[in-house]
């Protein structure tokens, strides 16, 4: 919008368009000026014209006074009301498009007045819009952001009971390998001592079938060795029951192997304890081998079996 521009400043483009032979309009007063608004260049431009009458009526008067002939003066006044009575025209038809001109384009103002306020209330109605929908979006993602500061707090409960858990499993893992480890050694070392045994035993049952002639000699032996084997055999039980009642805190496997092996040594024992009748036994042999007078070889075994040895030799077999 044009600013700055005052009633003279109209005023005397109008005067130099007038001295240039050229009618003044609101539009051409703004081309002279360079600048000015239409509503201001219309409303200095009617003054102008309300005061061009006076104006053209003193510079008549001026005109009248000078020395002129009657007739001269007669002659002029009537050209310069004509002069007068045109200007009034021009002005007039002047003004009338001018006022055209302008009421079209207060109606075009009137129209993009309320285009505009139509705009601004729409406009007003989406920023409205636009401002719940962001209030609404603001509430949402503070929302979300407490869900997602409760989720991080629940993942790292669940980290750290995963933790916890892998730990355990860990030391469960350790633990269960330890007990494998100690169910082993204890398996080996009762089968160990289990062969020991057997081999022992074997080896107490062929020195008695084969070497019988000298069951006198051999029975105090014996009976050291079965005295022997009975402690070893509490030994045995007494490690086997320490063993296994270790065992049984740690691991249920090897609770169970060492009842296995309880049973195992109470079959031992009890077959210990059969073996305690034998140099009883052998003492009866030898008893009735004296009273038969006839002498045997070293070698030679009694045609008689006595019924221990029978079943002696049914459990070696």
């Amino acid at each position: 919008m044009a600013r700055g521009i005052t009633e003279s400043d109209v005023h005397g483009a109008a005067d130099e368009l007038v001295a240039a032979g050229e009618r003044p309009t609101v539009e051409r007063i703004r081309a002279h000026l360079g600048t000015g608004s239409p509503n201001t260049v219309t409303r200095w431009l009617e003054t102008w014209w309300r005061a061009l009458g006076g104006r053209l009526q003193d510079k008549r008067q001026a005109f009248s006074t000078a020395e002129v002939p009657a007739a001269v003066a007669a002659l002029a006044g009537e050209w310069w009301g004509l002069a007068l009575e045109a200007g009034r025209a021009i002005a007039v038809e002047s003004l009338t498009g001018d006022r055209a001109l302008l009421l079209s384009q207060q109606d075009a103002l009137d129209q993009a007045r309320a285009s505009f306020s139509d705009e601004a209330a729409a406009l007003l109605d989406r920023a409205e819009a636009a401002a719940q929908a962001e209030r609404a979006a603001a509430a949402r993602i503070a929302e979300l952001q407490r869900l997602v500061s409760q989720l991080e707090g629940r993942l790292e409960e669940v980290a750290q009971q995963r933790d916890a858990a892998l730990t355990r499993a860990d030391v469960a893992e350790t633990l269960r390998q330890a007990a494998e480890l100690r169910v082993q050694a204890l398996q080996e070392a009762a089968q160990s001592e289990r062969e020991s045994v057997s081999q022992h035993i074997r080896a107490v049952e062929n020195r008695a079938l084969s070497e019988i002639d000298r069951a006198r000699q051999e029975v105090k032996e014996l009976r050291r060795q079965l005295a022997t084997l009975t402690k070893e055999s509490a030994e045995v039980q007494k490690a086997l029951r320490e063993r296994a009642d270790r065992s049984n805190t740690e691991a249920w496997d090897a609770s169970r192997e060492a009842v296995v092996q309880r049973a195992r040594a109470d079959a031992l024992e009890h077959q210990l304890a059969e073996l305690r009748n034998l140099p009883a036994d052998l003492e009866a042999v030898l008893r009735r081998g004296s009273a038969q007078s006839t002498p045997r070889k070293r070698t030679t075994r009694p045609k008689g079996k006595p019924e221990t040895l029978k079943k002696a030799q049914a459990k070696k077999k």
